[in-house]
């Protein structure tokens, strides 16, 4: 038996508060098998962190609750043992109920239909559709609303449908695609709703309840109550369908097999006394003259080894054998006195009341479950409480005779701890045979899905492949320009070295502006003239450097070069040179065109020769 985990409970009992849902009656073992899935899937570590989880992420709800509720189902499951109940159970019950008369028909656990809408072939089979749109109402619960909302839809898939003979498939379901709907006009026989077999109250009147493999996740205390409502709900004849996981073999008292094999019990009906008087058969003739028989009578009485105690009818002690002696400490002596005196009158149980209701009701009682606890041993008895009448029916008196049932019931229990323990056994491992059901249809749609992403990866890896193709077209294109671009650029920088040494070996400076007037090109002899290097004018405006030329003189020419007709023209005026020594310096200005432009132009090209005064 696994130890309480009190983590666990207080996990149980937040689910049971916060979403109504009451998980305490089911088995510790395969509960907490699966919540540990959940949480190994969550990355939590232990209970109370993923309660905390639950707290954070409504959405794990839904999740759990699916992992918790294995919904394992299908159509004409166990075919042998559906082939039993049409034969064996709805055709009986078809022929011998009246004409119009309601046949109504629960599906617990039903999960998402396929069992109930299974219930509703087989009848429609047998009573034909217009009967049983009159006759049939097919209740179908489960706790789960999210797989009731997937009943309701009556649509199934070809995996689902696979277990549905052609022949019935072609008159009871209506093909779209590659979805299968039931029948509308029978689908109104078939009711959904959310029951819980634990809290909810059952539905009554039933002729035959299907709970199949829906018990085998409850605890022993749990099924016993559910079974109590399943005999409460079935009328008197009523049929129990379950699954080949659940036996009953310790619940003889509600419900006895029809066929143990396939799972079907027939409701035991609750036993009521039938009133009637208890007569002593009286005495033949022949015996009245048998020698000693009062001695005989009395001896056999005194040494029974049933404990008994006769009472006369004014409830004095008549009789007392010596089992009575033994058992109870009551013997000859207290022969007369009130039996209301005595302790055996009120210990172990109060004999006074049944006794007064034999002798009314002139039939014989029968107290069970008393237990007697003498010398440190407990003994379980039962009493049998009888009335003894006269041959003219006058009431002599009462007889008390008590069972000692310890060891029968030592055996009785034992024999149900047996049964309960092969229950759970069986239970479990079905169980568990669920779970690796659900776990195989797991892996095979993963397997499927697999399949389709290969698919996909490999549609992606040859359009990979093809742009890959593209790409290193792409990229030769891309390096023949770039060989011509290296040829262009080693052009270009022979063309701007050989323009460098041309500059350079002029005598004079030289500067070259753009139209705004900002220098693009300072030569190294104009460096040496104006004391300023080329990287700290390049981009400045030539009007601004802070050099000894007298910019004003300077305008007219620029303008002239700078205009529509880009006139050249060439001035000499007086400057300071770097040194701060005053020179002559003669300024040529030039328009700079484009070489396919003849009138617009970029620029000027201004030269200045420096004479020393």
């Amino acid at each position: 038996m696994n130890s309480v985990d009190p983590d666990f409970e207080t996990l149980l009992l937040y689910l049971k508060e916060s979403r109504g849902f009451d998980f305490t009656g089911y088995k510790r073992s395969s509960l907490m098998r699966r919540v540990n899935r959940r949480m190994s899937q969550v990355a939590a570590a232990d209970y109370p962190e993923y309660l905390d989880y639950l707290q954070v992420h409504p959405d794990e709800f839904t999740l759990l609750f699916n992992t918790i509720l294995i919904n394992v189902t299908g159509f004409f499951r166990d075919p042998d043992a559906w082939s039993y109940l049409r034969t064996q159970v709805l055709e009986p019950m078809v022929a011998n109920g009246a004409p119009g008369q309601p046949l109504r028909v629960w599906s617990a656990g039903c999960a998402s239909g396929e069992e109930a809408y299974t219930l509703a072939i087989l009848l429609a089979e047998i009573m034909g559709a217009d009967a049983f749109r009159e006759r049939v109402k097919i209740y179908a619960t489960d706790v789960d609303e999210e797989q009731l909302n997937e009943a309701r839809q009556a649509t199934f898939g070809q995996r689902e449908m696979q277990a549905v003979p052609p022949e019935l498939t072609g008159r009871y379901f209506e093909q779209t695609g590659n979805r299968f709907t039931f029948r509308k006009d029978l689908r109104r026989s078939v009711i959904f709703g959310r029951n819980d077999l634990v809290q909810d109250a059952p539905i009554s009147r039933i002729d035959l309840l299907t709970c199949r493999n829906t018990l085998m996740y409850f605890n022993a205390e749990t099924q016993a109550k559910i079974l109590s409502r399943f005999h409460f709900a079935l009328a008197n004849g009523g049929v129990l369908f379950l699954g080949k996981a659940e036996m009953l073999l310790s619940h003889g008292t509600l419900f006895t097999p029809m066929d143990l094999k396939r799972r079907v019990f027939l409701r035991v009906p609750r036993v009521t006394p039938i009133a009637g008087p208890a007569f002593a058969e009286p005495l033949p003739e022949a015996a009245v003259g048998v020698a000693g028989l009062d001695e005989l009578r009395t001896e056999a009485f005194a040494g029974s080894p049933l404990a008994q105690l006769g009472l006369a009818s004014d409830g004095s002690v008549a009789l007392t054998n010596r089992s009575l002696e033994k058992l109870f400490g009551v013997s000859s002596r207290d022969i007369g006195r009130p039996f209301r005196d005595l302790d055996l009158s009120y210990r172990p149980a109060e004999l006074r009341r049944y006794i007064e209701r034999a002798q009314l009701e002139r039939r014989t009682l029968r107290i069970t479950d008393i237990e007697y606890g003498r010398n440190g041993d407990l003994t379980h008895l039962e009493v049998e409480v009888s009335p003894l009448t006269g041959s003219d029916g006058s009431l002599l008196g009462v007889n008390l005779i008590f069972h000692d049932v310890t060891a029968a019931r030592r055996l009785q229990e034992e024999l149900e701890h047996a049964n309960q323990q092969l229950e759970a056994a069986y239970e479990e491992l079905q169980s568990t045979n669920e779970e690796l059901e659900t776990t195989n249809e797991e892996l095979q749609s993963t397997v499927e899905e697999l399949e389709t992403t290969n698919e996909e990866l490999q549609s992606t890896n040859e359009e990979l492949e093809t742009m890959n193709e593209e790409l290193q077209s792409t990229n030769d294109e891309l390096q023949s320009i770039n060989d011509q671009l290296r040829i262009s650029t080693v052009q270009l920088d022979e063309a701007n070295s050989f323009l460098e040494t041309v500059l350079t070996s002029l005598r004079a400076a030289v500067a070259v502006v753009d139209r705004d007037l900002r220098i693009r090109m300072w030569n190294r002899r104009a460096e040496d003239l104006w004391g300023l290097r080329t990287s700290e004018v390049v981009g400045q405006h030539f009007l601004n450097l802070d050099i000894g030329l007298p910019f004003e003189q300077l305008k007219p020419m620029l303008r002239g070069s700078l205009g529509e007709d880009g006139s050249s023209g060439e001035v000499s005026v007086d400057a300071v040179n770097r040194r701060g020594r005053p020179v002559v310096v003669r300024v040529a200005c030039a328009p700079l065109r484009a070489q396919d432009s003849a009138k617009e132009t970029e620029g000027a090209i201004i030269v200045m020769e420096a004479d020393d005064t």
